[in-house]
């Protein structure tokens, strides 16, 4: 097919049916792929919904990739899409570049994450990629989508780090997407402290050129993160600050409902997720769609459960105070009945000893009467100032918050 052709079909493509859009771009891309030709023709946006130059492009690309999942496809991918950037006075529109080229290398990367290349697959293509340090960056960006996906957080580390490929990139290293890959790979490592993955998380979500990528692999990395003090509150408030920013991201929207779980606001996780679904594209390769859709839906039924766990909770708490409430009346009452008891008993008995020995005094002595008397007040006296003392203890031991069941000491 000659690029005229190729264009004419492509400029009778209907844009208002996103079905028959994203078909009739992929039916195209097929025929390119199978025919060995690369798309003949430049790219103008970033439109990935929409344009039908791009859509049928990036479908080629994706096909291309499926085939031959390597870093050296990479490099041709990267050599073509520079190659069919739009310019403007001889200048290349960054946006629109910075948009496809995250997109392209870290969406092939996810699709293709099955078939990670060895470090000799890496070392024999350096060759080819390191003169060029556009090339070498788009590369970058793919080996390390792959490894990302895989969550070989340490490999990531090390890749990024001291690679030849990812050193070719030179000031492409500097680039926000490329610092979240690093925050990426050290929230995931246990080599690294999370004093490090902050700092590094920060300086990517920070950067005045922060793209969607480069929020979307800051909040993986701190959904994927090794658990760390403050860790469902820090990714509740970075998803919710990328949501206010992109409100119809689906994946966003299920970042922010995993931190609204991991911080028990059941409620708001389980709206968070009903909204990822009800915003994910129901077509179209790139998204995984059918992937996606079981993942949150596993997250739904997670906090479904979650919230009848935490629903069985509460009412056993309430049950437990209801019984603690319960007990403490009880200690109370046995409290009372026993100080109650112990006093009767010790008067009685008091009395019943006053009693026998004013008896004997009485009838046994030889005393006179004045001395008797004496005697019998002295007497009552001390069985009075025994039985004071006995239920004085008893008192005591008996007292409100001494030893009673639900009460702290």
């Amino acid at each position: 097919m000659d690029a005229e052709t190729i264009s004419a079909r492509i400029s009778a493509i209907s844009v208002d049916d996103s079905r028959e859009l994203d078909h009739a771009c992929e039916t195209l891309a097929g025929e390119l792929e199978r025919a060995g030709t690369e798309p003949p023709f430049d790219l103008n946006s970033a439109d990935f919904a929409g344009d039908p130059y791009l859509i049928t492009a990036d479908r080629y690309w994706r096909l291309r990739f499926l085939d031959r999942p390597s870093i050296r496809t990479a490099g041709e991918c990267a050599r073509w899409l520079y190659a069919h950037l739009p310019e403007e006075n001889g200048t290349r529109d960054v946006s629109v570049r910075t948009a496809i080229e995250e997109k392209w290398a870290l969406g092939y990367a996810f699709v293709t994450k099955d078939s990670v290349e060895s470090r000799a697959d890496l070392d024999s293509a350096t060759t080819d990629l390191v003169g060029s340090a556009d090339i070498s960056y788009f590369a970058t960006l793919y080996h390390a989508g792959k490894l990302r996906s895989n969550f070989a957080f340490d490999e990531l580390h090390r890749f990024v780090e001291s690679s030849l490929i990812a050193a070719a990139a030179g000031p492409y290293r500097e680039q926000p997407v490329f610092q979240a890959l690093q925050a990426f790979a050290a929230y995931g490592s246990r080599a690294i402290t999370t004093e490090r993955a902050r700092q590094l998380l920060d300086d990517a979500w920070l950067d005045h050129r922060r793209t969607r990528a480069t929020v979307d692999i800051c909040l993986n990395a701190l959904y994927a993160a090794t658990p760390f003090e403050g860790h469902g509150e820090t990714l509740r408030e970075r998803a919710e600050e990328a949501v206010r920013e992109w409100p119809r991201d689906h994946l966003f929207r299920y970042r922010l409902a995993r931190g609204q779980q991991m911080c028990g606001r059941l409620d708001a996780a389980l709206e968070s997720v009903d909204r990822a679904l009800s915003l994910l594209p129901a077509h179209g390769n790139r998204g995984s769609h059918k992937l996606l859709q079981e993942q949150y839906l596993g997250r739904r039924e997670a906090i479904l459960d979650g919230r009848i766990q935490a629903g069985r909770h509460e009412e056993q708490r309430r049950q437990w105070d209801r019984q603690n409430a319960h007990n403490q009346d009880l200690a109370r009452r046995l409290e009372s009945s026993t100080f109650t008891t112990v006093s009767v008993v010790t008067l009685f008995i008091a009395a019943v000893s006053f009693v026998i020995s004013s008896v004997q005094l009485t009838f046994a002595g030889r005393l006179p009467l004045t001395d008797r008397a004496i005697l019998m007040a002295e007497l009552a006296g001390g069985q009075l100032l025994f039985a004071a003392l006995i239920i004085g203890c008893t008192r005591l031991l008996t007292r409100p918050g001494r030893g009673s069941p639900g009460r702290e000491r």
